[in-house]
């Protein structure tokens, strides 16, 4: 297992230019990810691919689970920026697991690139990473969007991180091979079920 580098704080893009270098960066290692995976990835292949110079890579990004809890975190933002509405008639249950439901089915697609995003996200987790608490957080606040819940307190986000850690569950059981993507995607809909269900209840008037 991959470990981060927890002595170095990663730098972060400030100006035009500087943002510009840092999506090329992000966009490479999306790229090489899906080829790849996470262990066959080589910074330098990142730093080449992207056309910056190795410290560089290294100045945003001290390691590859930097690097991919950075994608994960870039992909999940592009998630919420253009998520649609729910569907005229769907109920706020249904209407999150659409939502998990159609982000797993695009994760799916590059299995790889998934499997090294959420390999990287918990490692990150361990260093305790300010990305990660970033990425959750969109998450959560999408989710909660999502459900109609405008106000929400500190119990429904707290059952919403629930949710998204079995989300993360079932989609790992499908990049190991150990269930169907079809059989995950059950799964989430029976999670959004059991945990957003009973909540969003004891909000109705």
């Amino acid at each position: 297992m991959p470990r981060t580098n927890c002595e170095r704080t990663p730098a972060h893009p400030t100006s035009a230019n500087q943002r510009r270098r840092y999506a090329r960066i992000l966009r490479a290692a999306a790229h090489l990810g899906a080829v790849h995976g996470l262990e066959g990835v080589q910074m330098h292949d990142v730093a080449r691919r992207s056309g910056v110079a190795i410290a560089t890579l290294y100045r945003y990004f001290p390691s590859k689970p930097h690097l991919f809890a950075a994608v994960l975190h870039d992909q999940v933002g592009r998630l919420d920026a253009g998520a649609p509405p729910p569907r005229p008639g769907t109920g706020p249950v249904e209407a999150v697991s659409e939502l998990l439901t159609g982000a797993s089915r695009q994760l799916f697609e590059q299995p790889l690139l998934a499997l090294a995003m959420l390999q990287s996200n918990n490692v990150s987790h361990v260093g305790g990473g300010s990305a990660v608490r970033r990425t959750d957080e969109i998450l959560v606040d999408l989710v909660l969007r999502t459900a109609g819940v405008t106000d929400p307190g500190e119990q429904d986000r707290r059952v919403v991180r629930i949710l998204e850690q079995a989300w993360y569950g079932l989609l790992t059981t499908v990049l190991y091979e150990r269930s169907s993507a079809e059989a995950a995607q059950d799964g989430i809909r029976l999670a959004c079920r059991l945990l957003l269900g009973p909540v969003l209840a004891e909000r109705r008037p």
